[in-house]
Formats: C-alpha cells, sequence, structure tokens
C-alpha cells in the first residue's frame, strides 16, 4: 500500500472507530456520550472531507487534468454524507433513536462503499500520479499529514 493510501485508509478506519462510538451511545440511549462522539464524529469527518476537497483532488486534477472523472463522483459523494450529517444533527437534538438509527445505517453504507472507491481505486491513483514529484508529492503528503492530525486532536 502506497504512502497516500495507507495513511488515508488508517483516517477512514479512526473515523469508522468514533463513527461506531455514536452509534453504539444511541442505541443505548446514553445521549451525553452520544453528543460527545457524535461531535469528534462530525469534525473529523468533515476534517478529512476538507482535506480530500482541498488538496489531494486539486493535485491530482492538476496532474491528470481531469476534473470530471472519480473526483467528481467522491466530491457528490461527500455531499450525501454532509446531508445525512444534518438528518443525524435533527435526530440527536430530538433524541429520537429510531431516526439516529436509520440515519447512521444508511451513512454507514454510503462511507463503506466511498471508502472503497477511495481506497481501492483513487488513492492508488493518485499515489501513482503524484508519487512521479517526490518533492510535490512529499510536501503534500507533509500537509495532509499535518491537516489530518489536527482534525483528529483538535
Amino acid at each position: 500500500m502506497d504512502r497516500l493510501t495507507r495513511l488515508m485508509h488508517q483516517h477512514h478506519g479512526h473515523c469508522d472507530e468514533v463513527f461506531a462510538a455514536a452509534e453504539a451511545a444511541a442505541r443505548s440511549a446514553d445521549w451525553p456520550s452520544c453528543a460527545d462522539s457524535f461531535a469528534r464524529f462530525r469534525a473529523d469527518l468533515l476534517g478529512h472531507l476538507d482535506v480530500e476537497e482541498g488538496r489531494i483532488f486539486p493535485a491530482f486534477e492538476r496532474q491528470t487534468g481531469n476534473a470530471g472523472g472519480p473526483t467528481r463522483v467522491m466530491r457528490s459523494e461527500h455531499d450525501e454524507m454532509r446531508e445525512l450529517l444534518s438528518w443525524l444533527d435533527d435526530a440527536l437534538a430530538a433524541r429520537d433513536a429510531d431516526a439516529f438509527g436509520d440515519a447512521t445505517e444508511t451513512l454507514l453504507i454510503l462511507m463503506q462503499q466511498h471508502n472503497m472507491k477511495e481506497e481501492n481505486i483513487l488513492y492508488p491513483m493518485c499515489d501513482q500520479v503524484l508519487g512521479g514529484d517526490a518533492a510535490a508529492f512529499g510536501a503534500l503528503m507533509g500537509e495532509v499529514e499535518q491537516a489530518l492530525a489536527e482534525v483528529s486532536h483538535g
């Protein structure tokens, strides 16, 4: 597994763990814990999407000259995830375990499918296309690593 693929795969796993904590807290009607875990998940997920859309995708698009391919599909799915976050916000505010569970199930399926496409197709393409310029790729990876560290710990 190449450098970008490995890093982003690890961050997907981190987001999945925090998401699972929020989901478990909602199932047990521990709304304060759910709110805390969901706030962390929301920040981690949105930060992850921002890193992709603000750093990785533009670099890939510049290098390939293609903004209409896989990155457009990923951005569209990111928009769907953001919409589901608002559904989760509403369910959490209402302390509606059924609505929260329905939205988490939908988001989980979307994230699993999305992450598979990124980890098996897009990230390896990015590693291959962007890795040819070691200095530029190293700088990009430094930015991505820093941004993800800030998202996950800040």
